[in-house]
């Protein structure tokens, strides 16, 4: 029996904005409201609102907090400070990717890790699972939460006209406690959309009354609400990678490109160090296959699964792909193997139903804002 998929706090709201729903790892979520095309545009130029209360946030406290993500993730949290967040990941013990995730460090001794939607139930029973003997408690919060993104150039200016708090003195992959429209928020700048943007994290009761003081604080600055849509489009143009497609358990950290998260100097052992050493050495001496963009000649629009080929031969696979509207050129991520993976490469194409197009192949993110 297929259970109905859960509802955000702003769910109302969605639908009387107009938009198109969708199921997404198990929540009713907005896809777009109009054109995803001109959401997409609106967060490259100005700025977009987005509602992301289906991400799963976990709370861990106690005096060994520190020692135990330290542990049971890839990342050093040891050396987070108070008030910043960091990217990591958890992994299997054969290093195999469970999750990619974003560790705010909330006080001396409390820590939010924040997983994917699809993966929260699953990174909340590694995390329990691997507490042992250590001092620190693993709580679900996800029930806590409503989270909501301002996200585009513009989003500065916004959140100044409806928040006192330092945003100036607020650093990328940092947060702080404030008050935003009245409401009690954790203010994150953070987000997946390769912009300046802030990701708020408030009560469910408050988010309606947030998402509202945003609209009406961001109407000057063209401001516009989003879906996943383009959420998608905006991280795979900033080259940020999506659970499912470019992760996997079947893929180390290495074998995605994102080795730096690894720390193994820190101290003490972690869950999947032997794994993850030998896929570093794999990495560094023949690596199998290498994540790298493609850029269409065409109009045909690759998809996750596609083979990518050259010589006659499969040599790859895409991972994402979608239309870019900032390139105005179908895009994709690939994982192609090492001899075709340098920029430049001729010869590579996208099966696409039979017909081989042609692909060009660049370095990763296709798309950088200017600072």
């Amino acid at each position: 029996m297929s259970t109905a998929p859960r509802l955000t706090a702003l769910d109302a709201l969605h639908r009387s904005l107009g938009a198109t729903m969708t199921d997404f790892a198990g929540w009713d979520m907005p896809l777009r409201y109009a054109s995803e095309r001109d959401e997409h545009n609106a967060v490259r130029t100005r700025a977009g609102l987005f509602d992301l209360s289906h991400m799963g946030e976990i709370t861990v406290t106690g005096p060994e907090a520190a020692a135990f993500l330290s542990y049971a993730l890839v990342g050093n949290i040891a050396t987070v400070g108070n008030g910043r967040a960091r990217y990591t990941m958890i992994v299997q013990e054969d290093g195999g990717i469970v999750d990619d995730l974003i560790v705010y460090r909330l006080g001396e001794t409390e820590y939010m890790v924040v997983a994917n939607a699809g993966n929260a139930q699953v990174v909340l029973d590694a995390l329990t699972g691997r507490v042992g003997g250590l001092d620190a408690e693993v709580r679900d919060d996800r029930d806590a939460y409503a989270l909501l993104a301002v996200q585009g150039p513009e989003s500065p200016a916004i959140m100044k006209a409806a928040t006192d708090a330092d945003l100036d003195g607020l650093k990328y992959y940092a947060g702080l406690p404030g008050t935003v429209a009245g409401v009690p928020a954790l203010i994150a700048r953070t987000g997946y959309t390769g912009e300046d943007g802030f990701e708020l994290f408030v009560a469910p009761e408050h988010a309606e009354q947030l998402w509202r003081a945003l609209t009406e604080a961001g109407a000057p600055h063209g401001l516009i609400p989003c879906g996943l849509s383009c959420r998608d489009t905006l991280r795979l143009e900033a080259g940020m990678p999506l659970y499912g497609h470019e992760l996997t358990t079947a893929l180390t950290p290495f074998d995605a490109g994102l080795g730096r998260v690894v720390k193994f100097e820190k101290e003490g052992d972690f869950v999947g160090r032997e794994a993850l050493k030998a896929a570093a050495e794999r990495a560094e001496t023949a690596p199998p296959r290498k994540l790298v963009g493609l850029v269409a000649e065409g109009r045909r629009v690759p998809r996750a699964g596609f083979p990518v080929v050259a010589d006659g031969k499969v040599i790859g696979e895409v991972t994402s792909g979608a239309p870019s509207p900032t390139l105005g050129k179908p895009i994709a991520m690939a994982y192609v193997d090492a001899a075709f993976a340098a920029p430049g490469t001729e010869g590579v194409g996208v099966d696409i139903r039979g017909a081989h197009e042609p692909y060009e192949v660049v370095a990763l993110p296709f798309y950088k804002r200017q600072k």
